[in-house]
């Protein structure tokens, strides 16, 4: 057996789910369940949202750790449901590890939704939150415009890697304003409404999920590194949507 080689495979098969939105558990498990195909029962890994560490003591009991760090992540289910798919083949045919990094690059090149899909899916749920909360068709309008504006904002910082938190200031930030722009205009009648709708795009309602299950699940760290996050992306939110208020108060003194 080789250990290293085990080793490594396994850490990308977590890395990969992790890196994708996966739940703590679902990592942790799916690298165990690797350890015991290939009879190796002495794996121990303790996977937390920007790290995973994994020991195995080789049959001789000498001790190989590898500490894998994530820098960023994503949430790509059809990524995490391949690659769980990958995960069951190799528990069941044992491949080899070779054959196993070529079935990760394969997922990791899978073509996500082009820049015109997602802005037009952001549009679309702005419209359809605004009507929610009680917008008018004026409104919802108003808030296809804000959507868009937040994705683009958002693709164009991550382009130059800026950090997330001062990236969800300004698409709120940049949203909230356009949005007071039309209410101002009488092209909206309801600015909070076209707000909230096009908000509902930066609530990481997947976060607080998946911090829910991981603390239920006894995963305490890794959910109050999630439940962290939770809250400094609603804090973000808050502060770009109140610097617009702001700026627009002052502009126009209403």
């Amino acid at each position: 057996m080789n250990y290293d080689e085990l080793i490594n495979a396994a850490t990308d098969v977590g890395y990969m789910l992790l890196a994708n939105g996966a739940e703590i558990y679902r990592v942790e498990e799916s690298m165990q369940r690797i350890f015991r195909a290939y009879s190796v029962d002495s794996g121990e890994i303790f996977a937390i949202p920007t790290c995973i560490y994994v020991t195995v003591s080789t049959s001789d009991g000498r001790p190989i750790t590898k500490i894998k760090r994530l820098y960023s992540r994503c949430t790509n289910l059809d990524k995490v449901d391949r690659v769980n798919d990958l995960c069951r083949r190799i528990c069941r045919d044992t491949p080899d590890f070779k054959t196993i990094h070529q079935e990760l690059r394969t997922i990791d090149k899978r073509p996500n939704y082009t820049f015109t899909e997602q802005v037009l899916a952001f549009s679309l749920v702005a419209f359809s939150f605004t009507l929610f909360y009680g917008g008018t068709f004026a409104d919802a309008i108003c808030s296809i415009v804000c959507g868009a504006i937040i994705k683009v904002v958002s693709h164009y910082m991550n382009r130059f890697h800026a950090n997330s938190f001062f990236t969800n200031i300004l698409a709120s930030g940049a949203s909230a304003f356009v949005a007071l722009i039309a209410v101002h205009y009488n092209l909206g009648l309801n600015a909070d409404k076209i707000i909230i709708g096009a908000l509902m795009n930066l609530v990481p309602g997947i976060a607080i999920t998946s911090f829910m299950r991981d603390l239920m699940a006894g995963d305490l760290i890794a959910g109050l590194i999630r439940l962290t996050e939770s809250l400094l992306v609603a804090t973000a939110i808050a502060i770009g949507s109140g610097v617009a208020l702001t700026v627009t108060r002052a502009i126009w003194g209403v």
